[in-house]
């Protein structure tokens, strides 16, 4: 089957077009940590130095970023989160537990988020409407996006496609 010219509207898609760029999201966890200056970023994510300031400029063009001088001679710059960009830290820390989880497998973990309570963090998603855990199998999409169900698109958009 041949891939559509207009794919399924998708707000992950969206999403993933300004922070699914390699580094993107661990230039995010960097500054959520406090380390918003460039030398700390090229130091702790290990991106070439052009890539990276190609990163921020994005990540500052989409309002998840800030940009604040620091020094003025010789001018630098450090970078925080947006509220836009702490909106994000949740998804960061829910990659996180996933990677501790399926990649890590019981070895030393990398880092350990606490909690104010005192406690590790584990991460767990809750329907805000009832407060119970979410899983995969109480989930039903409803497509809102005209001419698209959960399969794919109607049979009249994907005849006007071809």
């Amino acid at each position: 089957m041949a891939a559509t010219k207009d794919p399924r509207p998708c707000s992950i898609a969206d999403a993933l077009a300004v922070v699914g760029e390699k580094y993107s999201l661990l230039v995010l966890r960097e500054v959520c940590l406090g380390n918003g200056r460039f030398d700390q970023l090229v130091r702790n994510i290990g991106a070439p130095r052009d890539i990276l300031a190609t990163r921020l400029r994005r990540l500052v063009d989409a309002g998840i970023l800030t940009k604040r001088a620091y020094s003025e001679r010789p001018q630098r710059f450090e970078y925080r989160p947006t509220p836009a960009g702490l909106e994000l830290e949740p998804v960061l820390m829910t990659l996180k537990e996933w990677g501790d989880r399926h990649l890590r497998k019981g070895a030393d973990l990398p880092m350990v988020i606490e909690h104010s309570c005192g406690n590790e963090l584990v991460p767990l998603v809750t329907c805000q409407a009832c407060g119970e855990p979410v899983h995969h199998d109480d989930l039903t999409a409803h497509p809102q996006a005209p001419g698209w169900t959960v399969t794919g698109p109607t049979t009249a958009q994907a005849v006007s496609e071809r």
